[in-house]
């Protein structure tokens, strides 16, 4: 689990950013529980507006628990 004392919207943006960068699909489940950003869908929905292109998968997590997993597909030109 990360260690973040700036919760702010910008800071939030830069490690999801920087996690989808490293070319890894981000969970709902792991971006609350690992990286301390409670509403990452808010988040990805301000990337795009910065030009990020990132598309949503649902995933079903042990066995029932639907959530969604984002992946970068490209950065702002």
């Amino acid at each position: 689990r990360l260690n973040v004392m700036d919760h702010s919207a910008q800071a939030q943006r830069n490690i999801i950013l920087g996690y989808l960068l490293s070319g890894k699909g981000l969970t709902t489940r792991y971006a609350r529980t690992h990286l301390d950003i409670m509403c990452p869908a808010t988040r990805i929905k301000e990337l795009r507006l910065q030009g990020y292109n990132i598309i949503t998968y649902r995933r079903t997590m042990d066995g029932h628990i639907n959530c969604a997993e984002y992946i970068l597909l490209s950065s702002p030109k």
